[in-house]
């Protein structure tokens, strides 16, 4: 299977087991924009919730907020959102469409990697287990051939990218022959900047109101509410504040389903340190994002450090944790060093103090800041693409099964009797009341027990309870598990013990200690 149908399957999965949908899709939908469904707003929930406990329950020094999508629009003049926004577009004279000029990059290079896992799945073919893949790659002439030409266009545009050369992007795209997916031609605009945040009137009419935008990050709401948290919690440097919330982004080419959007969820928390220590938790909060990270266990493979060649205006500093999904490595999360230029700007355009008084040194300063930045919604795509499984069984038979972490999982407990008779439901509800108090449970009786056990591994579930008459006799229950499909035979007053062990949140959170 290429990635590119693993993909397909994932998304297909998805919907169909009520994780995610097309927004609005009775009527068509709306495209970049999606719902999440039943067990995909649990499990949203979840990934939100252990990263909020692993920073702000974990941390004395770290503290929440939530701040408003609306906010003074002087704050993106500040902010520089205002000026510097921008995506790079260029327009299609044939079909009239719009593309980012980066993407049309991205996908050639993209195919040009297909191309290398083409010539990777011959060598499998042809060599079968003693296939030594990294040695294929390393040696194989037609690989490092196209390994090359990725190599070279990739340092090309990073380098337009970086100067802001609108004519160098534009004449990359001539030189690789790429043509408009629509019309199938090569006549292309100018590439021009196009600015992405989202704008709107506050107000009653139109005479009287003023325009804002929808916030295009959540990093601002942080930072001109600094003294607002310092001075209320009593906050010393260094101290951290987290917040989650949704941001929007007038992207003209969103694409890879949730990977990019319109309208997204962003995890950030903003770090004030003291002008000359930046480096020092930069370091450490590289280290410790990353053992949050691992802490799924999805698979140290999956991730890697990408430095950024050229710095933001902002930033002295800038790397990102980028994860391998089924469409390559990609970002996933952004640590910068942002130094004081947030407060700064604040501080010009809102002609109020925004400085810390140090009483240990008896100065005053601007904090630096060091950022972490991770989107929820591609968090939640690496959960689901990297614990998505297609199994096959020792009868022959195949099964689907998300190999979601149990701290994540949206449903932890299925709760089912054998059979719809004999008094087994009635115990089996017994046992629920008991366990849902805990833990998130599912109750299910429709179909056979074999089917129940798959619906629960195509959702996530990571153990099974079964109620059967031997319950009946001696108050004993089967504990399945998903990833192995063993089972277990238990008292029915050891539950607790076990399923505490197994889910509770301890266990994860004490990883990052």
């Amino acid at each position: 299977m290429t990635q590119d149908d693993l993909f397909k399957n994932i998304i297909a999965h998805a919907k169909e087991y009520g994780f995610i949908f097309p927004s609005s899709e009775i009527y068509d939908g709306l495209s970049a924009v999606y719902d999440y469904g039943q067990n995909g707003v649990e499990l949203k929930n979840n990934i939100r919730k252990y990263w909020w406990d692993s920073l702000v329950r974990m941390h004395d020094n770290i503290v929440g907020l939530d701040a408003a999508i609306f906010m003074h629009p002087k704050i993106w003049e500040a902010s520089g959102h205002v000026a510097a926004f921008n995506d790079p577009l260029i327009d299609n004279k044939d079909s009239k469409k719009r593309y980012r000029a980066d993407v049309l990059l991205e996908d050639y290079l993209a195919k040009l990697e297909e191309k290398i896992n083409k010539e990777v799945a011959k060598g499998l073919k042809r060599v079968g287990k003693q296939f030594d893949e990294a040695q294929f790659r390393a040696t194989n002439p037609n690989v490092l051939r196209e390994q090359a030409r990725i190599d070279q266009l990739q340092k090309k545009m990073n380098t337009a990218l970086n100067q802001n050369d609108l004519e160098g992007l534009r004449q990359l795209i001539l030189d690789c022959g790429i043509a408009c997916p629509i019309s199938g031609t090569r006549n292309w605009t100018q590439v021009r900047q196009f600015n992405l945040m989202f704008s709107t009137q506050l107000g009653g009419t139109d005479e009287r109101a003023s325009q804002v935008f929808l916030r295009p990050e959540t990093a601002q709401g942080i930072f001109v509410n600094f003294l607002n948290v310092q001075k209320s919690g009593r906050m010393k440097v260094p101290f951290g504040i987290a917040q989650t919330g949704k941001a929007f982004r007038n992207e003209i080419v969103a694409r890879q389903f949730i990977f990019r959007m319109r309208e997204f969820e962003q995890m950030e928390m903003q770090f004030f340190v003291k002008p000359g220590e930046e480096m020092k938790w930069y370091q450490y909060w590289k280290d410790m994002r990353l053992r949050w990270h691992l802490s799924l266990g999805l698979g140290a493979d999956m991730y890697r450090f990408h430095n950024h060649d050229k710095l933001a205006h902002y930033a002295n500093a800038a790397c990102d944790i980028e994860f391998k999904f089924p469409f390559g490595f990609k970002e996933l999360e952004g640590i910068h060093s942002r130094t004081d230029y947030d407060l700064s700007r604040h501080e010009e355009f809102s002609g109020r103090k925004l400085r810390y008084f140090d009483p240990e040194t008896n100065e005053s300063y601007i904090p630096y800041v060091v950022e972490t930045s991770i989107g929820l919604d591609r968090t939640f795509l690496a959960v689901l693409s990297a614990s998505y499984r297609e199994e096959e069984l020792e009868d022959g038979q195949t099964r689907v099964v998300l190999r979601i972490p149990h701290i994540l999982a949206p449903v932890k407990l299925g709760v089912f009797p054998l059979v719809k008779k004999d008094g087994l439901p009635e115990a089996a509800q017994e046992i629920l009341k008991t366990l849902r108090i805990c833990h998130a449970c599912l109750y299910d009786e429709k179909d056979s027990i074999g089917k129940r056990y798959r619906r629960m591994d195509a959702i996530g579930t990571p153990l099974c309870i079964t109620v059967d008459h031997q319950t009946l006799e001696d108050n004993t229950v089967t504990i399945r598990d998903r990833d192995t499909m063993l089972q277990d035979r238990v008292p029915v007053e050891n539950l607790s013990g076990i399923l505490d062990e197994k889910l509770n949140s301890r266990n994860w959170l004490g990883k990052l200690t």
